[in-house]
């Protein structure tokens, strides 16, 4: 999508245009969907996750300003990924549930986009599902700090644990991810 497009989108959802809203679910809902599912464990949750967000996004978008056009996707996109996560959290502290591995349907890949590596997609889908072994709480802390780039007193604040703690979970989750890591090595050593 071009940004002159986008701009037009954002503007429109800042002014409560419907159709507007409608296209900026579309347009950004696997993105948003790829970012919740790091965070919880089931589709399903997931789904309701992005759901929640776009809620909060539509019902806050007065608060958006787009300042400069051609920044515009990266700004919103920055937005929606905070507001993602911070949803995602929410939930997990309302929850507090074990992990659970289930299938993951293949449109949340987007297998079919020619433009991405089909390689480099089944790695990233292998090392999601690796990451969603992890506890809950180790899980949290990874994707934090490793994936979305909060430093460890962000998230002390956010999930109102010890700056200690939080890095010690990331330690126990690249542990784990490690040794995880190192078996399907092997495995793959022993199938040849």
């Amino acid at each position: 999508m071009c940004l002159k497009t986008i701009s037009k989108i954002l503007t429109g959802c800042i002014h409560r245009d419907p159709h507007s809203q409608r296209v900026l679910y579309e347009t950004y809902y696997s993105y948003a969907l790829k970012l919740a599912f790091r965070y919880v464990y089931k589709y399903e949750t997931a789904v309701d996750v992005v759901n929640d967000s776009f809620v909060k996004v539509i019902k806050s978008f007065h608060l958006f300003r787009i300042e400069d056009a051609d920044a515009a996707e990266q700004l919103f996109m920055g937005w929606l990924k905070r507001i993602v996560v911070n949803t995602a959290i929410d939930v997990l502290r309302k929850k507090q549930t074990a992990p659970e591995i289930g299938g993951i349907p293949d449109s949340v890949w987007n297998i079919a986009d020619a433009s991405q590596d089909v390689e480099k997609l089944l790695w990233y889908k292998d090392l999601i599902i690796l990451i969603k072994k992890l506890p809950p709480e180790y899980r949290t802390v990874f994707n934090m700090y490793v994936v979305d780039g909060y430093s460890h007193l962000e998230i002390s604040e956010i999930l109102n644990i010890p700056i200690g703690t939080s890095k010690s979970r990331l330690s126990r989750a690249r542990d784990f991810l490690r040794a995880s890591l190192k078996e399907i090595e092997k495995m793959k050593v022993c199938s040849a």
